[in-house]
């Protein structure tokens, strides 16, 4: 049982916020503000939605490209994070998991995923 102040709070800040319907297996950009120092710019992250999980204000997505030397990166973002400015949907991927967490074992042409065609 939550607080209803709290939830009320909460639904305020995710009505406020425009995100894309977005799952598992999607390529997205995300953009994200990065200080440094006195500074602020826009980094764009681009990879494989791999998770999304939690609920309200929590919930968070796990993003993974593939960086130099061909490392995996992962990045785990908060959706209703003031840091991040846009998320954009690149592809739609066609996966039968909420979770691709076996594809940290995958390298190469192994690690695609199919386009989830539109009828």
């Amino acid at each position: 049982m939550r607080n209803k102040y709290i939830e009320s709070f909460e639904k305020t800040q995710v009505e406020a916020k425009n995100v894309p319907d977005f799952r598992a297996g999607d390529t997205v950009r995300v953009a994200v503000r990065i200080k440094e120092g006195s500074k602020e710019r826009v980094q764009n992250y681009e990879g494989i939605c791999i998770a999304i999980r939690g609920e309200g204000t929590g919930k968070t997505f796990n993003v993974r490209k593939i960086g130099a030397n061909n490392v995996g990166v992962e990045r785990i973002f908060p959706l209703y994070s003031d840091s991040i400015e846009s998320i954009e949907v690149i592809r739609k991927g066609r996966v039968r998991r909420a979770k691709l967490f076996y594809l940290r074992e995958l390298r190469g042409k192994a690690a695609r995923i199919k386009e989830l065609r539109r009828k």
